[in-house]
Protein backbone atom coordinates (compact mmCIF):
# COMPACT_ATOMS: atom_id res chain seq x y z
CA UNK A 1 0.00 0.00 0.00
CA UNK A 2 1.03 3.65 -0.60
CA UNK A 3 -0.24 6.11 1.97
CA UNK A 4 -0.19 9.56 1.13
CA UNK A 5 -0.54 12.11 3.49
CA UNK A 6 -1.34 15.77 3.04
CA UNK A 7 -2.87 18.83 3.88
CA UNK A 8 -4.71 21.32 1.66
CA UNK A 9 -2.76 23.95 2.95
CA UNK A 10 0.91 22.88 2.26
CA UNK A 11 2.40 24.36 -0.25
CA UNK A 12 4.78 21.07 -0.32
CA UNK A 13 2.16 19.01 -1.01
CA UNK A 14 0.88 21.36 -3.62
CA UNK A 15 4.11 21.17 -5.17
CA UNK A 16 4.37 17.21 -4.84
CA UNK A 17 0.88 16.69 -6.50
CA UNK A 18 1.99 19.27 -9.30
CA UNK A 19 5.59 17.18 -10.22
CA UNK A 20 5.92 14.19 -8.27
CA UNK A 21 2.47 12.26 -8.93
CA UNK A 22 2.45 14.30 -12.28
CA UNK A 23 5.40 12.01 -13.62
CA UNK A 24 3.28 9.17 -16.20
CA UNK A 25 6.24 7.07 -15.10
CA UNK A 26 4.88 7.35 -11.36
CA UNK A 27 1.24 7.22 -12.63
CA UNK A 28 1.81 3.67 -14.24
CA UNK A 29 3.52 2.24 -11.49
CA UNK A 30 1.04 3.23 -8.66
CA UNK A 31 -1.58 2.19 -10.83
CA UNK A 32 0.15 -1.32 -11.20
CA UNK A 33 1.78 -2.21 -8.42
CA UNK A 34 0.12 -0.14 -5.22
CA UNK A 35 -3.17 0.28 -3.70
CA UNK A 36 -2.90 3.97 -2.86
CA UNK A 37 -4.20 5.92 -0.40
CA UNK A 38 -5.10 9.66 0.11
CA UNK A 39 -5.66 10.70 3.25
CA UNK A 40 -6.26 14.98 4.36
CA UNK A 41 -4.33 15.11 7.93
CA UNK A 42 -6.40 17.92 8.62
CA UNK A 43 -9.52 15.28 8.32
CA UNK A 44 -8.07 12.80 9.48
CA UNK A 45 -5.76 14.06 12.39
CA UNK A 46 -5.84 10.54 14.12
CA UNK A 47 -4.51 8.66 11.08
CA UNK A 48 -2.31 11.48 10.75
CA UNK A 49 -0.61 11.45 14.12
CA UNK A 50 -0.27 7.17 13.77
CA UNK A 51 1.31 7.41 10.21
CA UNK A 52 2.92 10.56 10.03
CA UNK A 53 6.71 10.43 9.47
CA UNK A 54 7.82 13.84 10.24
CA UNK A 55 5.90 16.34 8.26
CA UNK A 56 3.89 16.87 4.90
CA UNK A 57 3.51 15.29 2.69
CA UNK A 58 4.05 12.15 4.46
CA UNK A 59 4.60 9.38 1.52
CA UNK A 60 4.43 5.90 3.56
CA UNK A 61 4.93 2.18 2.52
CA UNK A 62 2.46 -0.04 4.38
CA UNK A 63 1.41 -4.00 4.24
CA UNK A 64 -1.62 -5.02 3.48
CA UNK A 65 -2.72 -4.95 6.57
CA UNK A 66 -1.56 -1.37 7.75
CA UNK A 67 1.49 -2.09 9.37
CA UNK A 68 4.20 0.45 8.25
CA UNK A 69 7.28 -0.45 7.00
CA UNK A 70 8.98 2.35 5.45
CA UNK A 71 8.87 5.68 3.84
CA UNK A 72 9.67 9.32 4.12
CA UNK A 73 8.15 13.20 3.18
CA UNK A 74 8.65 15.03 -0.17
CA UNK A 75 9.90 12.88 -3.13
CA UNK A 76 11.09 14.93 -6.04
CA UNK A 77 9.84 14.00 -9.31
CA UNK A 78 13.18 12.80 -10.35
CA UNK A 79 13.37 10.09 -7.79
CA UNK A 80 10.24 9.23 -7.19
CA UNK A 81 9.55 6.37 -9.96
CA UNK A 82 12.87 4.34 -8.47
CA UNK A 83 11.76 4.93 -4.64
CA UNK A 84 8.00 2.97 -5.98
CA UNK A 85 10.04 0.23 -8.12
CA UNK A 86 12.31 -0.18 -5.43
CA UNK A 87 9.65 -0.50 -2.56
CA UNK A 88 7.37 -2.44 -4.85
CA UNK A 89 9.87 -5.11 -5.44
CA UNK A 90 11.69 -5.84 -1.89
CA UNK A 91 7.81 -6.07 -0.99
CA UNK A 92 7.21 -8.71 -3.87
CA UNK A 93 10.43 -10.50 -2.35
CA UNK A 94 9.80 -10.35 1.42
CA UNK A 95 6.41 -9.38 2.14
CA UNK A 96 5.53 -12.53 4.76
CA UNK A 97 9.26 -11.12 6.49
CA UNK A 98 8.16 -7.45 6.23
CA UNK A 99 4.96 -7.77 8.15
CA UNK A 100 6.06 -9.93 10.45
CA UNK A 101 9.17 -7.71 11.28
CA UNK A 102 6.64 -4.93 11.85
CA UNK A 103 4.19 -7.08 13.96
CA UNK A 104 7.09 -8.00 16.32
CA UNK A 105 8.44 -4.20 16.41
CA UNK A 106 4.46 -2.92 17.31
CA UNK A 107 4.24 -5.62 20.04
CA UNK A 108 7.19 -5.16 21.67
CA UNK A 109 6.86 -0.98 22.07
CA UNK A 110 6.52 -0.41 25.42
CA UNK A 111 4.24 1.89 27.15
CA UNK A 112 5.87 5.65 27.57
CA UNK A 113 8.30 5.13 30.21
CA UNK A 114 6.76 7.04 33.08
CA UNK A 115 9.50 8.91 35.46
CA UNK A 116 8.70 10.13 38.83
CA UNK A 117 6.22 13.11 38.89
CA UNK A 118 8.39 16.90 39.34
CA UNK A 119 7.10 19.70 40.91
CA UNK A 120 5.94 22.67 39.63
CA UNK A 121 8.88 24.83 40.16
CA UNK A 122 11.30 21.96 38.12
CA UNK A 123 8.86 22.24 35.68
CA UNK A 124 8.40 25.98 35.44
CA UNK A 125 12.36 25.63 34.74
CA UNK A 126 12.41 22.97 32.56
CA UNK A 127 9.85 24.75 30.22
CA UNK A 128 12.11 27.83 30.90
CA UNK A 129 14.96 26.11 29.58
CA UNK A 130 13.54 25.69 26.28
CA UNK A 131 13.43 29.58 25.99
CA UNK A 132 15.39 30.64 22.96
CA UNK A 133 17.12 33.73 24.69
CA UNK A 134 19.04 35.11 21.44
CA UNK A 135 15.54 35.05 18.78
CA UNK A 136 12.55 34.82 21.09
CA UNK A 137 10.23 31.90 21.60
CA UNK A 138 10.34 28.14 22.21
CA UNK A 139 12.33 25.25 21.09
CA UNK A 140 14.33 25.05 18.16
CA UNK A 141 14.27 24.92 14.39
CA UNK A 142 11.66 24.29 12.82
CA UNK A 143 10.47 27.39 15.31
CA UNK A 144 6.76 27.24 15.88
CA UNK A 145 4.57 30.35 17.45
CA UNK A 146 3.70 27.79 20.32
CA UNK A 147 1.16 29.73 23.04
CA UNK A 148 0.98 27.58 26.06
CA UNK A 149 4.74 28.23 27.24
CA UNK A 150 4.37 32.39 26.38
CA UNK A 151 1.40 32.26 28.45
CA UNK A 152 2.85 30.40 31.04
CA UNK A 153 5.55 32.97 31.61
CA UNK A 154 3.18 35.85 31.31
CA UNK A 155 0.94 33.84 34.31
CA UNK A 156 3.99 33.33 36.40
CA UNK A 157 4.80 37.22 36.27
CA UNK A 158 1.46 38.44 37.30
CA UNK A 159 1.51 36.32 39.94
CA UNK A 160 4.61 36.49 41.61
CA UNK A 161 7.04 38.94 39.98
CA UNK A 162 9.58 37.20 37.76
CA UNK A 163 12.14 39.27 35.60
CA UNK A 164 13.20 35.77 33.62
CA UNK A 165 9.61 34.83 32.95
CA UNK A 166 8.76 38.42 31.75
CA UNK A 167 11.98 38.41 29.79
CA UNK A 168 10.80 35.25 28.09
CA UNK A 169 7.34 36.12 27.71
CA UNK A 170 8.34 39.47 25.73
CA UNK A 171 10.94 39.11 24.05
CA UNK A 172 9.11 35.78 22.44
CA UNK A 173 6.02 38.35 21.47
CA UNK A 174 7.78 40.88 19.91
CA UNK A 175 10.17 37.77 17.83
CA UNK A 176 6.56 36.34 16.47
CA UNK A 177 4.78 39.69 16.63
CA UNK A 178 7.52 41.65 14.54
CA UNK A 179 9.35 39.50 12.50
CA UNK A 180 8.48 38.06 9.30
CA UNK A 181 6.54 35.02 10.62
CA UNK A 182 4.15 38.20 10.70
CA UNK A 183 2.37 39.14 6.95
CA UNK A 184 2.61 42.93 7.38
CA UNK A 185 0.94 42.86 3.97
CA UNK A 186 -2.15 40.96 4.00
CA UNK A 187 -2.04 40.24 7.95
CA UNK A 188 -2.34 37.16 9.96
CA UNK A 189 0.93 35.05 11.46
CA UNK A 190 2.51 31.87 9.30
CA UNK A 191 2.45 28.71 10.64
CA UNK A 192 6.20 28.67 11.57
CA UNK A 193 9.41 29.46 10.61
CA UNK A 194 12.24 26.75 9.25
CA UNK A 195 14.93 28.78 10.97
CA UNK A 196 15.25 29.70 14.52
CA UNK A 197 15.71 33.09 13.90
CA UNK A 198 11.76 33.88 12.20
CA UNK A 199 13.17 34.99 8.97
CA UNK A 200 12.09 31.74 6.72
CA UNK A 201 8.48 31.73 7.29
CA UNK A 202 6.82 28.71 5.64
CA UNK A 203 3.87 30.33 4.12
CA UNK A 204 0.48 28.73 5.58
CA UNK A 205 -1.98 30.87 7.37
CA UNK A 206 -4.30 28.16 9.87
CA UNK A 207 -7.31 29.40 11.50
CA UNK A 208 -6.17 27.84 14.66
CA UNK A 209 -3.02 29.12 14.61
CA UNK A 210 -4.19 32.49 14.34
CA UNK A 211 -6.92 32.15 16.80
CA UNK A 212 -4.58 31.03 19.38
CA UNK A 213 -1.74 33.86 18.80
CA UNK A 214 -4.33 36.74 19.05
CA UNK A 215 -6.05 35.40 21.97
CA UNK A 216 -2.12 35.24 23.39
CA UNK A 217 -1.61 39.00 22.14
CA UNK A 218 -4.82 40.31 23.93
CA UNK A 219 -3.51 38.66 27.08
CA UNK A 220 -0.24 40.14 26.80
CA UNK A 221 -1.75 43.50 26.47
CA UNK A 222 -4.24 43.23 29.36
CA UNK A 223 -1.32 41.67 32.20
CA UNK A 224 1.46 44.08 30.97
CA UNK A 225 -0.51 46.99 29.74
CA UNK A 226 1.54 47.46 26.22
CA UNK A 227 -0.74 49.12 23.51
CA UNK A 228 1.31 47.52 20.80
CA UNK A 229 0.01 43.80 21.58
CA UNK A 230 -3.54 44.42 21.32
CA UNK A 231 -2.66 46.03 18.35
CA UNK A 232 -1.09 43.43 16.41
CA UNK A 233 -3.73 41.33 17.78
CA UNK A 234 -6.40 43.75 16.07
CA UNK A 235 -4.47 43.36 12.84
CA UNK A 236 -4.14 39.70 12.78
CA UNK A 237 -7.98 39.91 13.76
CA UNK A 238 -8.77 41.57 10.74
CA UNK A 239 -7.18 39.53 8.46
CA UNK A 240 -9.01 36.55 9.89
CA UNK A 241 -12.15 38.43 9.38
CA UNK A 242 -11.13 39.50 6.26
CA UNK A 243 -10.27 36.28 4.61
CA UNK A 244 -11.03 33.20 6.53
CA UNK A 245 -14.71 34.24 8.19
CA UNK A 246 -17.90 33.58 6.61
CA UNK A 247 -19.97 36.59 6.75
CA UNK A 248 -22.70 34.99 5.63
CA UNK A 249 -23.39 31.81 7.69
CA UNK A 250 -20.94 32.56 10.43
CA UNK A 251 -18.04 30.63 11.35
CA UNK A 252 -14.31 30.94 9.88
CA UNK A 253 -12.71 28.31 7.13
CA UNK A 254 -9.76 26.34 8.43
CA UNK A 255 -7.02 27.42 6.15
CA UNK A 256 -5.64 30.03 3.22
CA UNK A 257 -5.06 27.28 0.23
CA UNK A 258 -1.47 27.83 -1.63
CA UNK A 259 -0.94 28.77 -4.89
CA UNK A 260 0.18 26.39 -7.28
CA UNK A 261 3.62 26.68 -9.09
CA UNK A 262 3.55 29.89 -11.05
CA UNK A 263 0.32 31.21 -10.44
CA UNK A 264 0.86 34.59 -9.07
CA UNK A 265 -0.34 35.27 -5.16
CA UNK A 266 -3.59 36.85 -4.44
CA UNK A 267 -4.11 40.49 -3.99
CA UNK A 268 -7.21 41.40 -2.90
CA UNK A 269 -9.40 40.12 0.24
CA UNK A 270 -12.33 38.50 -2.52
CA UNK A 271 -10.16 35.43 -3.27
CA UNK A 272 -11.99 32.11 -3.41
CA UNK A 273 -9.27 30.48 -2.34
CA UNK A 274 -9.86 29.54 1.27
CA UNK A 275 -11.38 26.19 2.45
CA UNK A 276 -14.60 26.61 3.56
CA UNK A 277 -14.87 23.09 5.56
CA UNK A 278 -16.14 24.09 9.18
CA UNK A 279 -13.88 22.35 11.56
CA UNK A 280 -15.73 22.19 14.98
CA UNK A 281 -12.41 22.21 17.19
CA UNK A 282 -10.71 25.04 14.70
CA UNK A 283 -13.62 27.00 15.07
CA UNK A 284 -13.95 26.60 18.84
CA UNK A 285 -10.76 28.29 19.67
CA UNK A 286 -11.61 31.26 17.44
CA UNK A 287 -15.06 31.40 18.95
CA UNK A 288 -13.32 32.05 22.37
CA UNK A 289 -10.52 34.21 21.21
CA UNK A 290 -13.23 36.19 19.32
CA UNK A 291 -15.46 36.53 22.96
CA UNK A 292 -12.21 37.43 24.41
CA UNK A 293 -11.61 39.92 22.11
CA UNK A 294 -15.35 41.10 21.85
CA UNK A 295 -15.12 42.23 25.80
CA UNK A 296 -11.81 43.52 25.61
CA UNK A 297 -12.18 45.90 23.01
CA UNK A 298 -16.36 46.37 24.08
CA UNK A 299 -17.21 44.86 20.10
CA UNK A 300 -20.22 43.89 20.21
CA UNK A 301 -20.56 43.40 16.59
CA UNK A 302 -17.67 40.74 17.11
CA UNK A 303 -19.23 38.79 19.91
CA UNK A 304 -22.03 38.75 18.12
CA UNK A 305 -20.35 37.17 15.14
CA UNK A 306 -18.47 35.01 17.47
CA UNK A 307 -22.37 33.52 18.93
CA UNK A 308 -23.64 33.23 15.38
CA UNK A 309 -20.30 30.73 14.63
CA UNK A 310 -21.00 28.84 17.94
CA UNK A 311 -24.82 28.40 16.94
CA UNK A 312 -23.92 27.20 13.21
CA UNK A 313 -20.95 24.50 14.87
CA UNK A 314 -23.56 23.10 17.29
CA UNK A 315 -26.42 23.09 14.40
CA UNK A 316 -23.84 21.36 11.66
CA UNK A 317 -21.84 19.37 14.10
CA UNK A 318 -23.87 18.11 16.88
CA UNK A 319 -25.78 15.38 17.96
CA UNK A 320 -27.16 14.30 20.94
CA UNK A 321 -25.48 11.29 22.16
CA UNK A 322 -22.86 11.75 19.99
CA UNK A 323 -21.25 15.44 20.71
CA UNK A 324 -19.56 16.87 17.86
CA UNK A 325 -18.23 15.87 14.63
CA UNK A 326 -14.83 16.78 13.52
CA UNK A 327 -16.30 18.29 10.36
CA UNK A 328 -19.02 17.77 8.37
CA UNK A 329 -19.09 17.96 4.73
CA UNK A 330 -21.73 16.85 2.35
CA UNK A 331 -22.89 13.46 3.61
CA UNK A 332 -19.73 12.69 5.80
CA UNK A 333 -19.99 13.57 9.35
CA UNK A 334 -16.70 12.74 10.35
CA UNK A 335 -16.41 11.33 14.09
CA UNK A 336 -15.60 14.19 16.33
CA UNK A 337 -12.05 13.64 18.53
CA UNK A 338 -10.93 14.71 22.30
CA UNK A 339 -9.85 17.69 20.91
CA UNK A 340 -12.93 18.84 19.21
CA UNK A 341 -15.08 17.98 22.18
CA UNK A 342 -13.26 20.11 24.77
CA UNK A 343 -12.57 22.82 22.25
CA UNK A 344 -16.02 23.57 21.53
CA UNK A 345 -17.18 23.07 25.08
CA UNK A 346 -14.73 25.91 26.12
CA UNK A 347 -16.56 27.84 23.67
CA UNK A 348 -19.41 27.03 25.08
CA UNK A 349 -18.85 28.14 28.85
CA UNK A 350 -17.39 31.91 26.92
CA UNK A 351 -20.69 32.43 25.77
CA UNK A 352 -22.37 31.53 28.88
CA UNK A 353 -19.75 33.83 30.32
CA UNK A 354 -20.85 36.26 27.92
CA UNK A 355 -24.50 36.09 28.16
CA UNK A 356 -25.53 34.37 30.94
CA UNK A 357 -27.47 32.05 28.95
CA UNK A 358 -27.72 28.59 30.74
CA UNK A 359 -28.01 26.23 27.56
CA UNK A 360 -24.23 26.96 26.84
CA UNK A 361 -23.19 25.88 30.06
CA UNK A 362 -25.52 22.70 29.27
CA UNK A 363 -23.74 22.31 26.22
CA UNK A 364 -20.76 22.44 27.80
CA UNK A 365 -21.39 19.61 29.99
CA UNK A 366 -22.97 17.36 27.56
CA UNK A 367 -19.53 17.49 25.58
CA UNK A 368 -17.55 16.87 28.61
CA UNK A 369 -19.83 14.29 29.90
CA UNK A 370 -19.66 12.51 25.93
CA UNK A 371 -15.65 12.94 26.22
CA UNK A 372 -16.18 11.50 29.75
CA UNK A 373 -18.20 8.47 28.81
CA UNK A 374 -16.67 7.46 24.92
CA UNK A 375 -12.95 8.78 25.13
CA UNK A 376 -11.89 7.68 28.55
CA UNK A 377 -9.54 4.83 29.48
CA UNK A 378 -9.49 3.55 32.93
CA UNK A 379 -6.81 1.99 33.03
CA UNK A 380 -4.28 4.70 31.65
CA UNK A 381 -6.38 7.14 34.09
CA UNK A 382 -7.13 9.92 30.76
CA UNK A 383 -8.35 10.39 27.27
CA UNK A 384 -7.50 8.85 24.27
CA UNK A 385 -7.76 10.80 21.22
CA UNK A 386 -10.70 8.74 19.17
CA UNK A 387 -13.27 6.39 20.02
CA UNK A 388 -12.31 2.57 19.43
CA UNK A 389 -12.83 1.74 15.64
CA UNK A 390 -14.21 -0.95 14.33
CA UNK A 391 -13.44 -2.77 11.18
CA UNK A 392 -11.49 -0.58 8.73
CA UNK A 393 -11.45 1.68 11.64
CA UNK A 394 -8.94 -0.68 13.40
CA UNK A 395 -6.69 -1.66 10.84
CA UNK A 396 -3.08 -1.10 11.82
CA UNK A 397 -1.98 1.51 13.49
CA UNK A 398 -5.87 2.64 14.04
CA UNK A 399 -6.24 -0.12 16.62
CA UNK A 400 -3.74 1.66 18.92
CA UNK A 401 -5.55 4.24 21.67
CA UNK A 402 -3.22 7.30 21.65
CA UNK A 403 -2.92 9.38 25.14
CA UNK A 404 -1.91 13.03 23.31
CA UNK A 405 -0.08 15.03 26.34
CA UNK A 406 -1.81 18.38 25.10
CA UNK A 407 -5.08 17.55 24.46
CA UNK A 408 -5.22 15.69 27.99
CA UNK A 409 -3.98 18.58 30.27
CA UNK A 410 -6.42 21.09 28.30
CA UNK A 411 -9.07 19.02 28.57
CA UNK A 412 -8.54 19.22 32.59
CA UNK A 413 -8.15 22.73 32.33
CA UNK A 414 -11.73 22.78 31.02
CA UNK A 415 -13.09 20.32 33.41
CA UNK A 416 -11.63 22.59 35.93
CA UNK A 417 -13.63 25.27 34.81
CA UNK A 418 -16.37 23.15 34.24
CA UNK A 419 -16.50 22.09 38.16
CA UNK A 420 -15.88 25.84 39.33
CA UNK A 421 -18.93 27.02 36.80
CA UNK A 422 -21.58 23.70 37.63
CA UNK A 423 -20.48 22.96 41.05
CA UNK A 424 -20.35 19.14 39.70
CA UNK A 425 -17.19 17.71 41.72
CA UNK A 426 -17.06 14.48 38.79
CA UNK A 427 -15.92 17.14 36.28
CA UNK A 428 -13.06 18.09 39.04
CA UNK A 429 -12.14 14.40 40.12
CA UNK A 430 -11.70 13.55 36.31
CA UNK A 431 -9.16 16.31 36.04
CA UNK A 432 -7.18 15.50 38.89
CA UNK A 433 -6.97 11.85 37.26
CA UNK A 434 -5.52 13.26 34.02
CA UNK A 435 -3.23 15.26 35.76
CA UNK A 436 -1.96 12.47 37.72
CA UNK A 437 -1.61 10.53 34.79
CA UNK A 438 0.10 13.17 33.05
CA UNK A 439 2.42 14.13 36.10
CA UNK A 440 5.16 11.74 35.00
CA UNK A 441 5.27 12.66 31.81
CA UNK A 442 5.72 15.97 31.61
CA UNK A 443 9.04 16.91 31.63
CA UNK A 444 9.35 14.77 28.87
CA UNK A 445 7.23 17.50 26.76
CA UNK A 446 10.12 20.07 26.68
CA UNK A 447 8.23 23.75 26.24
CA UNK A 448 4.57 21.75 25.89
CA UNK A 449 5.11 20.60 29.51
CA UNK A 450 3.51 24.12 30.23
CA UNK A 451 0.13 22.99 29.06
CA UNK A 452 0.47 20.62 32.00
CA UNK A 453 1.44 23.75 34.17
CA UNK A 454 -1.22 25.78 33.10
CA UNK A 455 -4.16 22.98 33.34
CA UNK A 456 -2.34 23.03 37.19
CA UNK A 457 -2.91 26.67 37.85
CA UNK A 458 -6.99 25.98 36.94
CA UNK A 459 -7.17 23.63 39.71
CA UNK A 460 -5.84 26.06 41.95
CA UNK A 461 -8.16 28.73 40.62
CA UNK A 462 -11.81 26.40 41.35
Amino acid sequence: MLLSIVTGWSVACRAMDETSYADPAVVSLINTRFVAVRVDADRRPDISERYSLGGWPTTAFLTSDGALIGGGTFVASDRFASVLARAAETYAARAGTLTAQSRRVADSDPPGVAEPANSDDELFRAVLATFDRVHGGFGGAPKFPLVAPVRLMLQQHRDQPDDDALNAATLSLDAMGWSALYDDTAGGFYRCASDDGWREPQLEKLLEVNAGLIDLYVEAAHLLGVQRYADRARDALTYVQNWLADPVDGGWGGYELPTSIGEPDRAEPTSPRVDRTLFSGWNGTMISTALHLAHAFEDDTLGRFALTALERVLAICYRPGQGVAHYVEGQTRAGGFLDDQFAVAAACLDAHDATGNIVYEMMAQELALHAMRTLWDPQRQAFVDRAAGEGAEAIGRLADPLVPFAANCDAAAVLYRLALTTNNPEFAGTADAVLGSMAPHAMGHGPLAAHYLLARRAARAR
